[in-house]
């Protein structure tokens, strides 16, 4: 193919608009060094790109994933629960976690939030490496 028009490609991706949109990501992700699936000729990366596009070596699905991928700002946080998590207590070899079901036999646990317990390790002094200067290695 010595020449790749959007004609090639546009029964891949019918729509034009993200036939360059996803062509012109991948131009940059081969000129960033991603390696190509079909032989450069001397052409420029956006050529390539198209080319792979029409060729079919690339999946158009992958590629699409790939931009909204590199497209995202915004990284999700994982907030804590508003639940309560029980506590564990300890009980000889065995390890008891207290469901709040009622039962009367058992002693009444302390109750903390996963908030709470987030505040609480945030306020500890950091750990030290073993290589650091302050243990005296």
């Amino acid at each position: 193919m010595a020449r790749v028009t959007v004609e090639d490609c546009i029964d891949k991706l019918p729509n034009r608009f993200e036939l360059v949109l996803l062509a012109a990501h991948r131009a940059r992700t081969i000129s960033q060094g991603a390696p190509i699936t079909v032989e450069r000729d001397n052409d420029k990366n956006p050529v390539v790109a198209l080319r792979e596009i029409a060729d079919e070596s690339i999946v158009p699905e992958d590629l699409r994933e790939e931009y909204i991928h590199s497209m995202q700002k915004h990284v999700e946080v994982d907030e804590p629960e508003a639940t309560e998590v029980p506590l564990i207590q300890q009980s000889g070899d065995m390890t008891i976690v207290n469901d709040a079901q009622g039962e009367e036999d058992q002693p009444e646990m302390e109750r903390m939030t996963e908030e709470d317990l987030l505040r609480g390790l945030e306020g500890m002094p950091p750990a030290e490496s073993p290589g650091s200067q302050r243990n005296g290695y």
